[in-house]
């Protein structure tokens, strides 16, 4: 086997991974990491993302949902920027929302909410108190 993925639920998947353990040869490289980000949260993402996108300039342009979660990512993660090959560009490092673990994720949509909130702007798809707070509970 040279590829193995088990999310532990329970004693089962315990047992499981313990097996895997027993029999991997020396060099194999094993990885404990939280859970990633929900589907849910991500659809909550993306349409928070397109509703800041539709809603408002910034610094004199119209940025893409895309361009929202490098900005509001680099703003969570105090991302570093060095610069690019071709004179005059930069590199925004570690950008990577597809890594994140749930908790994160909420803390990206937290920021999210403050900044809509500061700017007057309105999302669209934002739940009542009750499901933000069943979608933090699945964190």
């Amino acid at each position: 086997m040279s590829r193995a993925l088990i999310t532990i639920h329970g004693a089962a998947d315990r047992s499981r991974a313990a097996q895997l353990l027993a029999q991997v040869p020396a060099g194999t490289r094993v990885e404990f990491k939280k859970a990633k980000r929900s589907l849910p949260q991500n659809d909550l993402l993306w349409g928070r993302l397109t509703d800041v996108s539709r809603q408002l300039e910034w610094h004199g342009r119209r940025l893409t949902p895309a361009d929202w979660k490098d900005v509001f990512t680099a703003a969570l993660r105090e991302t570093r920027v060095v610069p690019g090959i071709d004179p005059g560009t930069f590199v925004a490092l570690g950008l990577h929302t597809s890594d994140m673990s749930k908790d994160e994720m909420t803390e990206l949509l937290d920021l999210i909410d403050a900044f809509a909130a500061q700017h007057d702007i309105e999302l669209s798809d934002h739940r009542g108190e009750e499901q933000h707070e069943q979608l933090q509970a699945t964190a």
